[in-house]
């Protein structure tokens, strides 16, 4: 145990998060397969309101994706039954992202995975553990959307 705590003490932050998320991805990749799915299509399945469906412009901000990237998902999705679009009633030139009753089904089946991801989780660290590593998330989110580690960048 002292060499993993030492370890763990010796990686920078940035590795450590990135490290665990790709095998969050991964997990969540092989879990897909099961579905005949990937990890990004379930994501955007869980980022469509169920109910009134979601402007296809505000999918990319809400998911932190890239339109292109946002493009070739929903093409995919569309082709394979999983999604509709319809023009949306409230911006004329906009279009409303809906889930077929086959998308629902898909999005029930993601919602499930993460669910048991996070009941797993739950049970084994503790609230305390917890409630600090969202405190952590949120202060690394903070620092750099507030520009706070790199000031002096510039955006494109």
């Amino acid at each position: 145990m002292e060499t993993t705590t030492k370890f763990m003490k010796d990686q920078t932050i940035d590795y450590t998060l990135r490290a665990t998320w790709q095998a969050v991805a991964r997990m969540y990749n092989e879990q897909a397969k099961e579905f005949d799915s990937t990890m990004a299509v379930g994501f955007t399945l869980l980022s469509i309101d169920p109910k009134g469906g979601t402007p296809s412009t505000a999918l990319g901000p809400k998911m932190g994706m890239e339109a292109t990237s946002l493009s070739r998902i929903l093409k995919s999705m569309d082709q394979k039954g999983l999604i509709r679009r319809k023009p949306n009633p409230k911006d004329g030139r906009g279009v409303l992202i809906h889930l077929t009753p086959f998308g629902l089904e898909k999005r029930n089946q993601s919602k499930a995975v993460v669910l048991q991801f996070n009941d797993i989780v739950k049970a084994s660290v503790s609230e305390e553990k917890l409630n600090n590593f969202f405190e952590v998330m949120q202060t690394i989110n903070s620092l750099i959307t507030e520009r706070k580690i790199h000031p002096n960048e510039t955006t494109n």
